[in-house]
């Protein structure tokens, strides 16, 4: 196989997922490319350092091919695996293990992680699960939520795509801060790995991040602001006509449900 293609044309591109844990991230990402999503990507493999990762049993109830990567230091080996699998992308759920710099050489502005964190803050080794939720309470943080980055060598260092924030609330605790997060997370994640799929968000040459998310919002739509929301929000009433400014209903859910999300 030749190298990742460039994301240039039309067709879906293919979309290797590596988990180390439960899978939720990636079922959000086999719901989403199997549905609103199938134009830009579809889920190709699925590839895991445990050998008893939940996140097997959700691939293969998809019918996606799946494999234990049992050298994962070895870039030489993980490069071959996702080369037999034809990927365009690389996209990281829940793993936990270093990226080998030939594998992201080789997958350059194709490689995508999400951190339940702000990042810069709260990421690096050994942050990872209720131990980010624990230092987000431990220091006393007003805000948290996600990130989505492009991976380099190091973890959690790559150029940030979008974040998702969510406000630290009275009595948090771990459990409690990191179900509020993974909600915002499996919204999110679709999003940008959709994006870089469909090469509407890009890596450009200078290291920084190029494009935006296409969130059907107009820019003056009041919903673009950064807003801390509550987490009991009710639902925006249903509207099956355009609004004054030609907002479509869709549009308008959408908005709401984005109003915490920085975009670009």
């Amino acid at each position: 196989m030749s190298e990742p293609t460039e994301t240039t044309s039309h067709r879906p591109r293919r979309i290797a997922v590596l988990a180390s844990g439960g899978g939720s991230n990636l079922q959000a990402l086999i719901d989403y490319f199997a549905g609103a999503g199938a134009s830009a990507g579809t889920i190709c493999w699925v590839g895991s350092d445990k050998a008893q990762a939940g996140a097997f049993d959700r691939a293969q109830a998809a019918g996606i091919p799946t494999a234990h990567v049992t050298a994962p230091h070895d870039g030489d080996v993980l490069l071959a695996l996702l080369r037999e699998a034809r990927a365009d992308l690389l996209v990281l759920a829940g793993y936990l293990k270093l990226i080998p710099e030939v594998v992201v050489r080789a997958f350059h502005g194709r490689l995508v992680n999400i951190h339940p964190a702000l990042l810069p803050a709260f990421g690096g080794p050994g942050m990872y699960g209720q131990r980010i939720h624990a230092a987000v309470l431990a220091h006393g943080a007003m805000v948290t939520g996600a990130t989505v980055h492009f991976v380099d060598e190091q973890f959690d260092r790559g150029p940030i795509i979008a974040q998702w924030p969510v406000p630290v609330l009275p009595g948090d605790t771990p459990a409690l801060l990191a179900s509020r997060v993974l909600a915002v997370e499996h919204r999110l994640f679709p999003l940008c790995v959709a994006a870089v799929a469909a090469g509407t968000v890009q890596l450009g040459e200078d290291g920084r991040v190029h494009g935006d998310l296409g969130i059907p919002v107009p820019v003056h739509s009041p919903a673009w602001r950064f807003a801390l929301t509550a987490d009991d929000t009710p639902d925006p009433t249903p509207i099956s006509h355009p609004t004054p400014d030609g907002t479509s209903a869709a549009a308008q859910a959408l908005a709401t449900d984005v109003a915490r999300l920085f975009p670009r």
